[in-house]
């Protein structure tokens, strides 16, 4: 009978891993299909013509009111969105989880448990038997250690496969928190289980296979507690480096743990997943930063940190003739001189934008004249596309140590790894709309920029652009006033773009003054018969510009109060016909207000079927998500 007992035990503990990642793998794959499908959609879409009526999804003006029942579908995938990515969970200020992570975490955890504590009923009839799910515990646990690691990885299967990157949309680092702790409570479910079991437990301790294993639980304990969203967002640096050594010391001590056993088949893939994305990324820096490696002489990548303000840094340095990205991507930038730890990486927004979209020669289109856009004349706008600029928002550690070296203007040596994460692809869009606080400008404007680009040279559909940026002094908006000024008389006929600047403290009174982008010594005025006038703030505070300023131009509005970003949405909405998108960089209460602002019934079905937009939301998080 204990054989018997015993063969169902070994037998089930290794089928029940195994189906484990047969409907994992099956939700990734169903995932994949989804977003490929959308993926190709919207490049389909992207080259239709705009009056191809015969689309429901893009109706023309007249049809806005008009009931359509082919437009249902389309309403039914609209209320999915809001219920999935709209519908959340707050906790404080600072957390928020939407529907569909809720949903996940949640069936991923009575997934794993049932897998655990089914079938535990012995051949003698006693039902949860203590040896059939204590070791099947840390079996499954032990399972997912591969796809936890991946997931913690930039560069992995599972984004090449779904197209879902690592810090995006329902973020992948999200699952990989989510199911390390989900999989932290197995293990200890097992080691409850073995001390009960082997009871009493004491002579056990001298064996080198459990002193390991409870090694490897100290360290997962510790990994688990350093994780936790308030330790990460007030000592990131502290998880940083924590983290790296716990992870190492529980997946060796795992590893002899489990040696003698088939379990080890799960730990080790750990080591090649996490080797390969080091080896992928070390070539990346070789690549993109050779200079600094000795295979060609000739000027290295040396940044200069200007402090904007005294929560703003601003980076800037030459950027590899060989280094591409799109809007919305980010780089992980390394720079020993500032980092405790000389390959220390953190990620940044780039700000900056690759493209010629300024490199206008006058001749080839004399309306620009004025703006003298040839390379010759670029003035303080050169750096949006000759070099690499982040906006970073100084906090403590990292961006404080980077902030003292800005106020000692030390040129700093900068290793650049990227670029990382999906651009999102806007060309099929009637409507987007962009949200930013702060530093979030560094998301929104390269993608206004492409916007622009992209309508001139016939890519895209975008009909109207409306780009908001909240910022807490009037000052900041020197940080881009040049590239909008410039990119605004880039903009074509059949593209109308709205531009508000909302300033949330108080305003301080700034002169008229060339755009401070870039060394002031470079910068040459764009006409010398300017004229100044006074523009009066709400709360009677001037300040004064001139007939070249942001805000001489009609489609700029300075307001100084906090946006009313659930009213500036329902308007824009009950606006617009088509695809609207809406594309938000901020803190958390900047995103709450736009995800409360797309629920129904601004967003809903009916309001589709009624000829409405259906709207996509993209979030783009600060912080520590």
């Amino acid at each position: 009978m204990a054989v018997t007992d015993k063969f169902l035990r070994s037998t089930r503990n290794q089928l029940y891993p195994q189906q484990a990642w047969y409907c994992i793998g099956l939700f990734i794959f169903i995932i994949a299909i989804f977003q490929w499908i959308s993926f190709f959609h919207s490049k389909f879409a992207g080259r239709r013509q705009t009056s191809n009526a015969s689309d429901p999804e893009h109706a023309s003006d007249h049809r806005r009111h008009a009931f359509s029942w082919r437009r249902i579908p389309l309403g039914l995938v609209n209320a999915y969105r809001v219920i999935s990515f709209r519908w959340t969970l707050e906790f404080g200020k600072s957390y928020t989880l939407n529907m569909a992570e809720v949903f996940v975490t949640v069936a991923y955890i009575v997934f794993l448990f049932v897998w655990t504590f089914i079938n535990t009923t012995d051949l003698e009839s006693h039902e949860l038997d203590i040896s059939y799910w204590c070791n099947r515990s840390g079996m499954l646990a032990s399972s997912q250690f591969p796809l936890i690691t991946a997931l913690g990885t930039k560069n992995n299967i599972v984004s090449l496969i779904t197209g879902i990157s690592y810090d995006k949309f329902f973020k992948l680092n999200y699952a990989h928190r989510m199911m390390s702790r989900v999989a932290f409570v197995l293990l200890w479910v097992h080691v409850g289980g073995e001390v009960v079991r082997r009871a009493p437990f004491q002579p056990y301790l001298t064996q080198p296979w459990l002193l390991w294993g409870l090694v490897s639980m100290v360290a997962s304990t510790i990994l688990c507690i350093v994780s936790l969203r308030p330790v990460r967002a007030q000592a990131y640096e502290l998880f940083f480096y924590v983290h790296f050594a716990m992870v190492s010391i529980f997946l060796i001590g795992a590893y002899i743990h489990t040696q003698d056993s088939d379990v080890a088949f799960w730990i080790y893939p750990c080591f090649v997943i996490w080797g390969l994305d080091r080896l992928i990324r070390t070539l990346r820096l070789v690549v993109f930063n050779h200079s600094y490696f000795g295979f060609r002489s000739g000027s290295t990548m040396d940044a200069t940190a200007e402090l904007l303000s005294d929560d703003f840094v601003r980076l800037r340095f030459h950027r590899p003739s060989h280094f591409h990205w799109t809007p919305g991507q980010t780089a992980y930038l390394i720079m020993p001189s500032v980092s405790r730890l000389p390959f220390e990486a953190h990620p940044f927004t780039i700000a900056s934008f690759d493209s010629a979209l300024f490199d206008v020669p006058k001749e080839q289109n004399e309306k620009y004249a004025e703006m003298s856009l040839a390379e010759g004349n670029l003035g303080s706008s050169a750096p949006f596309w000759k070099e690499l600029v982040f906006f970073i928002n100084v906090r403590e550690g990292f961006t404080a140590r980077l902030k003292d070296a800005a106020l000692k203007g030390d040129k700093l040596k900068v290793f650049v790894d990227g670029p990382y994460g999906p651009s999102p692809d806007l060309g099929s869009y009637d409507t987007s709309v962009l949200i930013a606080g702060g530093s979030g400008v560094s998301y929104t404007l390269p993608v206004l920029l492409d916007t622009i680009e992209r309508v001139r040279n016939g890519e895209s559909r975008c009909r109207r652009v409306v780009f908001i940026w909240s910022i807490r002094s009037v000052d900041h908006i020197h940080w881009i006033e040049d590239v909008l000024i410039r990119a605004l008389r880039l903009v074509p006929p059949s593209l109308s773009i709205s531009i508000h600047i909302h300033v949330t403290n108080t305003p301080a009174t700034i002169e008229t003054s060339p755009r401070s982008y870039g060394r002031t010594d470079d910068v040459k005025p764009v006409r010398d018969d300017s004229r100044s006038e006074v523009v009066e703030l709400q709360d009677g505070k001037v300040m004064e510009t001139s007939n070249d300023s942001l805000f001489a131009i009609e489609s700029v509005k300075l307001a100084h109060q906090r946006a009313d970003l659930q009213a500036i949405l329902r308007d824009e909405v009950a606006a617009a016909t088509g695809r609207m998108s809406v594309s938000v960089c901020g803190s958390q209460s900047i995103t709450r207000s736009v995800r409360g602002a797309l629920r129904f019934p601004v967003s809903s079905p009916l309001s589709v079927a009624n000829g409405g937009p259906s709207v996509t939301l993209h979030i783009e998080s600060f912080g520590y998500a």
